[in-house]
C-alpha cells in the first residue's frame, strides 16, 4: 500500500522536481571479514590496531540520472541530517526535491521536517523494515564490499576516502545498476 502511494506521488510531481533516494551508512576501521586464508584447523590471523572509529556517510542518489551526493560526519543525530538536507538543497537549487527515505529518528525528527519543508523538500517514507526497497543499501554494499571488507586502513579518513572515490568513480549507468535501479522489476518503476 505505502509502495502505491509513493509510486503514484512520484509520477505526479511538479515539473521541476528530482527524485533522490537518501540513506546513511557507518564504515567502520575494523573491516568486515568477508574473506580470509588459513591453514586447515588454524585460526586465520586477523591484524587490527587501534580503535575501532567509524564515520557516517549521508547520501543521496537520483533514481534518473545516477548522480550521488555524499557527505561524511562524525555522528548520526537530526542536526547532522539536517546539516546533509542543506548540502542537497544547495546541489539541487532550483529544484522541488522529493526524497525517499526511511524513517529513522533523524530523518522524523521535527527540526529536519520543518527543514525539508522550509527548503522545498518532499519526504516520501518507505515501509518500515524495508532496507530492500532502498537502493543506497544496495550501493552501500557494493562499496563497503570492495572498498571496507578484508582490510583495515590506516585511518577511518584514508577508508572513507577510500569509499567516496570508489562510489563517486562509478559511471551514473553503473551506479545505477548496482544500487537495482536498472532491474527490470525495480518497485519504484514497475
Amino acid at each position: 500500500m505505502k509502495k502505491t502511494a509513493i509510486r503514484r506521488r512520484l509520477n505526479n510531481l511538479p515539473r521541476r522536481s528530482v527524485t533522490l533516494v537518501e540513506d546513511e551508512t557507518d564504515p567502520l576501521l575494523f573491516p568486515p571479514l568477508r574473506a580470509a586464508r588459513a591453514l586447515r584447523g588454524q585460526p586465520a590471523p586477523v591484524p587490527i590496531s587501534g580503535a575501532n572509529a567509524k564515520r557516517v556517510v549521508f547520501g543521496v542518489l537520483n533514481i534518473k540520472t545516477g548522480n550521488r551526493l555524499l557527505w561524511a560526519l562524525l555522528r548520526h543525530r537530526a542536526t547532522d541530517f539536517q546539516e546533509f538536507l542543506e548540502v542537497v538543497r544547495w546541489y539541487y537549487r532550483s529544484w522541488h526535491v522529493a526524497m525517499v527515505l526511511d524513517e529513522d529518528s533523524s530523518h522524523t525528527a521535527q527540526g529536519s521536517q520543518r527543514l525539508a519543508n522550509k527548503l522545498n523538500m518532499e519526504f516520501l517514507w518507505l515501509p518500515k523494515r524495508s532496507p530492500q526497497l532502498n537502493p543506497m543499501d544496495h550501493l552501500w554494499r557494493h562499496g563497503k564490499e570492495v572498498i571496507c571488507a578484508n582490510r583495515q586502513y590506516p585511518t577511518i579518513e584514508d577508508q572513507t576516502e577510500a569509499f567516496f572515490l570508489y562510489l563517486y568513480e562509478l559511471a551514473p549507468r553503473e551506479a545505477l545498476r548496482k544500487a537495482g535501479v536498472l532491474s527490470a522489476n525495480f518497485w519504484l518503476t514497475h
